[in-house]
């Protein structure tokens, strides 16, 4: 192939149903592995400039304020998961009718979830962050940051609509373009607004919206100019109810597992609140440096699902075992280096959030921790991406509930409390890591076992959607 019709490809959508398995897969991961990677630097780069600018205080504030982001964004992630799948599979399937009204459909569920949470959001936000236990000098700065926010979600959500559809017809390296310049232009704000304009959280806050919002608007003219794959008209925009029901039974075992996840997520953070603002900062700056650590895993069983998904709409099984192959030896080699990286370098990414010495020693005792989970984890994000892809959306649902809420919630405080002493009265905080550390274990042995039955290879939707005339 000449540098020229490579080019050509790499800015297209990616066929994923022709030319080798690993090359297909190599070519769509790179820019969704860099594209993850600046995703993981919009909250990051808050954590930084907060931290270093404000105080540890802040930084807590920005790390206690996840866990209600992410259970208000349960819509989002039922809408993105189940467009995803649907794309992906009608891409592969050739089916321009079925994909156009999906990206329809997906578009203004985004738009009707945005507005319930713009509502929604500044309404909880304190009475959530109180039920958390959330610390008196951390809680005021808490909803200084969450209130934009929740205020600005539409632009966040437009782009993981809309670049999550994107990827799901073999195109990651266009969202990738928009996520820097969004990701630039944060940096670039964040320091304006919070270390020069001196507005505090709430300045990082609003940096991060109005970036996300130009990433939405540039993902939106990206979509408009893919007239040669599929129809982008104000008609398409109308919700059809077959698919929308199609897309709602892919989607709500991913909105229920993030809910019930999201929810765990709170009740162990009201035990890590519990436990002091230096515990809030520390588990903070490792759950940053967690999310570089972990974007091996989430970019591979992305890719995984695209491929999957594409190759299955198109009737492809044999690929389909090529492609899980390749993916498994590419996800867990990238993986294990990342992790020497990180443990090599951990003390000095530590030092970039906070001068604070104790701090920065229990960082990297809890990353230490966590190490070995990793491998574990990208043979799970994998195999899972691949019943994912393949229309499986409950199987990966049962193995989230059974590692989140029946091992690493309960674990979590049985150790914490088992672990109290003179020296620690509150119990000891590494205890909050060994449990995730043994939940990200279980969870790979369980889906092993699950992927291993097979059932996900008789979920494909698009002969039995299709088959019924248009809808």
């Amino acid at each position: 192939m000449s540098f020229r019709a490579t080019m050509k490809k790499m800015f297209d959508a990616q066929d994923m149903t022709v030319g080798k398995p690993w090359q297909s897969l190599a070519m769509f991961s790179v820019p969704l592995l860099v594209g993850n990677i600046v995703q993981q630097l919009y909250n990051t780069v808050d954590s930084i400039v907060v931290g270093r600018f404000v105080g540890d205080s802040a930084l807590a504030a920005v790390g206690s304020s996840g866990a209600l982001i992410n259970l208000l964004l349960v819509l989002f992630m039922g809408i993105a998961t189940g467009a995803g799948i649907m794309v992906s599979q009608y891409f592969g399937a050739k089916d321009r009718l079925l994909l156009s009204k999906t990206v329809g459909s997906c578009i203004t569920l985004m738009i009707i979830a945005s507005v319930l949470i713009m509502i929604a959001g500044p309404l909880v936000t304190r009475p959530m962050l109180a039920l958390l236990q959330t610390p008196a000098d951390v809680i005021d700065q808490a909803v200084d940051y969450l209130i934009p926010i929740f205020l600005g979600i539409a632009g966040m959500a437009l782009y993981n609509g809309i670049a999550g559809v994107l990827r799901g017809m073999g195109d990651a390296l266009m969202p990738l373009v928009f996520l820097v310049v969004a990701c630039l232009l944060n940096i670039v704000l964040d320091v304006w607004f919070v270390a020069g304009l001196r507005w505090g959280i709430a300045g990082a806050a609003w940096a991060t919206v109005i970036a996300q919002a130009i990433s939405g608007v540039l993902c939106i003219i990206r979509l408009a100019k893919l007239k040669h794959i599929l129809d982008v008209n104000l008609k398409l925009l109308k919700i059809d109810g077959a698919l929308s029901l199609q897309l709602g039974r892919l989607g709500l075992p991913a909105s229920l597992t993030q809910m019930i996840f999201s929810l765990a997520m709170i009740v162990v953070q009201s035990l890590v609140n519990s436990l002091g603002t230096d515990v809030i900062a520390c588990s903070t700056i490792v759950m940053r440096v967690d999310g570089f650590a972990m974007m091996p895993n989430f970019t591979f069983g992305m890719a995984m699902a695209t491929f999957v998904g594409q190759n299955v709409g198109a009737g492809k099984m044999d690929r389909v075992e090529q492609g899980t192959k390749s993916g498994l030896l590419m996800g867990v080699a990238v993986s294990g280096l990342l992790v020497l990286a990180m443990l090599f370098f951990g003390k000095p990414l530590m030092s970039i959030f906070t001068e604070t010495r104790s701090i920065i020693d229990m960082s990297y005792r809890m990353l230490q921790i966590l190490a070995a989970g990793y491998i574990a984890m990208a043979v799970m994000q994998i195999l899972s991406g691949i019943m994912r892809g393949a229309g499986d959306t409950m199987s990966t649902m049962w193995v989230s509930l059974i590692t989140t809420v029946a091992i690493r919630t309960p674990l979590a405080y049985i150790m914490v409390y088992a672990t109290k002493s003179e020296a620690n009265p509150q119990g000891m905080p590494e205890m909050l890591f060994v449990s995730l550390l043994v939940s990200w274990v279980t969870g790979a042995l369980v889906t092993f076992l699950i992927y291993r039955r097979g059932a996900w290879r008789k979920k494909g939707l698009v002969e039995r959607v299709s088959s019924a005339g248009e809808l």
